[in-house]
């Protein structure tokens, strides 16, 4: 399978935002992608830095204009879309949405994020309520996508069920990036750890892992903090945790990376951690803690 990623920087513009990624698509899909993947959020500014009720007007129905715009450039490009919208579900109430659209246009599926995270910086809560779709693989014209968003990215549970549901891959759109008060030591350890879990999502369950983050400063509109320069480094790894390609930590790009789905059979049959499962004693995954 041929996948693009698109690793941008983003502006207030939602329609500059927008424009910016209908023509990268365009170009990955001449070079032959089949799937093209998107970043966290990736109309908008990285808004949940602060917690501001005027943000809510990026908020937009599920269908409806968003979906209207990104069906016609999956179809066009004939290619499978993972877009990331900040979904008005109904007054008061929103979710942070992954929908993937097929080579027609037509929406194949969505994920609600799961897991929302609470930082400074990282002020998800106020705007998003959990998800409430599951961990369920989206079927495509071109395989199964266990879909999931950022902060989903850091729990084993979310890709293993993907992977028991038969996923063919992992995809993780993504929007995280270093806090200014932090030294370059920790900066550093913080987005290997990033690449590290996904990789080991990849590893775990013998299926490849796609996480595309943004790019680029960010301010923090409040001036609480430093803003977030966000990592880029959006990855493709395969099935035994190997990086396929990695992108900069500070340039946008757009490439196609190919990835051999065939070699999945292979891996699992080397390391059958699937067969070896103690199914019969995670009982205790349930619980908040194993007191």
């Amino acid at each position: 399978m041929k996948i693009g990623i698109i690793q941008q920087s983003c502006t207030a513009s939602v329609a500059e935002n927008r424009k910016k990624l209908a023509a990268s698509v365009a170009v990955l899909a001449k070079q032959g992608a089949q799937l093209v993947v998107l970043q966290e959020l990736h109309d908008s500014p990285y808004f949940c830095q602060t917690e501001n009720t005027g943000n809510f007007r990026y908020a937009l129905p599920i269908p409806g204009e968003a979906t209207e715009f990104y069906s016609k450039v999956a179809k066009e490009n004939r290619v499978v879309l993972v877009t990331s919208l900040f979904e008005r579900r109904a007054a008061g109430l929103y979710h942070n949405t992954a929908v993937v659209f097929d080579t027609d246009g037509s929406i194949a599926g969505m994920h609600r994020k799961m897991h929302i995270p609470d930082d400074p910086a990282y002020y998800e809560k106020f705007y998003f309520t959990p998800g409430d779709l599951g961990f369920h693989p989206i079927q495509t014209s071109i395989g199964k996508l266990g879909v999931q968003v950022c902060w989903d990215q850091w729990y084993p549970e979310g890709a293993r069920l993907m992977a028991l549901q038969g996923a063919d891959l992992l995809i993780y759109p993504t929007a995280i990036g270093y806090e200014s008060t932090d030294t370059q030591e920790e900066q550093q350890r913080q987005r290997e750890a990033w690449t590290t879990i996904q990789r080991s999502h990849a590893i775990a369950n013998g299926i490849p892992v796609v996480a595309v983050n943004r790019v680029g400063y960010e301010p923090d509109p409040s001036g609480a903090t430093g803003g977030i320069q966000f990592w880029g480094s959006s990855f493709v790894a395969g099935q035994q945790g190997e990086l396929l390609y990695q992108a900069s930590e500070t340039k946008q790009e757009a490439v196609v990376v190919d990835i051999d789905l065939g070699r999945t059979e292979t891996v699992r049959q080397w390391w059958p951690f699937l067969r070896d499962r103690r199914i019969d004693e995670y009982g205790d995954l349930t619980r908040r803690f194993a007191d």
